[in-house]
């Protein structure tokens, strides 16, 4: 495993830099899927489906903040992004059979492997 910082310049590695854009990838798609929820009704609107939505996109948003900083914290932060992720994916997944929300889940898949992998760096 390569160390999370590269020489004196605290630069980002390729693993964090793929991160941060997983990070906020997923926040966009989380934001957009919140909006489209909300247009469509019914139990895509639910309170804990937005709740569930707005918590990824701002842990996301977050997460990617703290690698973008080379904060010592961010395994923590990207550890507790993986959570939310995953909670999110699964409830996504649960209404698959909707497009948008199939595209959804996949793209907090993708943020919670890359969080994982930086959470592993504490």
């Amino acid at each position: 495993m390569q160390p999370f910082l590269v020489g004196a310049n605290n630069q980002l590695t390729d693993d964090m830099r793929a991160c941060i854009s997983n990070c906020m990838s997923c926040a966009a798609v989380c934001l957009q899927t919140m909006t489209y929820c909300l247009q469509k009704g019914g139990k895509m609107a639910s309170a804990d489906t937005i709740r569930l939505l707005e918590d990824c996109v701002q842990m996301c948003k977050t997460s990617a903040d703290f690698m973008l900083r080379t904060s010592p914290l961010h395994p923590q932060t990207c550890a507790v992004c993986a959570e939310v992720c995953e909670r999110c994916a699964v409830a996504c997944e649960r209404m698959a059979d909707d497009a948008v929300m199939k595209a959804c889940a996949e793209s907090c898949r993708r943020c919670v492997e890359s969080c994982r992998r930086m959470a592993k760096m504490s």
